[in-house]
């Protein structure tokens, strides 16, 4: 068996990540790497210590909101936010450069949180319906490589 490069190593992990999910619509997983280690984990879900979606609906279906849109109308966090979020809870530094293994494009929300943590680089498996997310990564001049599951 071959060794997996870096990149998918570490998307590998991501995928399991999202195995924690509880989202009702979408299984995200992320993390958080620099210089070939991981800083921070995360996976989407409601905030700790509140009753999962499977216990309480999902608001977005119910209120029919489309994919990519309305970010707000939503009792989770996404898996980047969780993966920040994670890392400033430990005191865990996210150096300048660091990048971002997600199972899925980031919304925009998490592109402006993932450019003013300093990511560089994010390397995702599946893509999203936010225009304005590629927009501001392009224009913060993050690096975006595509890496679809094997």
């Amino acid at each position: 068996m071959a060794r997996p490069s870096w990149d998918r190593y570490f998307m590998d992990i991501a995928g399991l990540l999202c195995s924690r999910s509880v989202c009702l619509r979408n299984h995200v997983g992320a993390l958080l790497v620099a210089e070939k280690r991981i800083l921070a984990t995360g996976y989407n879900g409601p905030p700790r210590g509140l009753p999962h979606c499977d216990e309480t609906g999902c608001l977005r279906d119910t209120m029919k909101v489309p994919s990519g849109q309305r970010h707000e109308l939503c009792r989770g966090l996404h898996a980047e936010q969780n993966a920040i979020i994670q890392a400033a809870a430990h005191g865990v530094r996210i150096p300048e450069g660091a990048c971002l293994y997600s199972t899925h494009f980031p919304c925009s929300l998490c592109a402006k949180m993932l450019i003013n943590a300093g990511v560089g680089r994010v390397v995702y498996a599946e893509g999203y319906p936010d225009e304005l997310a590629r927009d501001l990564l392009a224009q913060a001049k993050v690096e975006l490589l595509h890496l679809p599951p094997e």
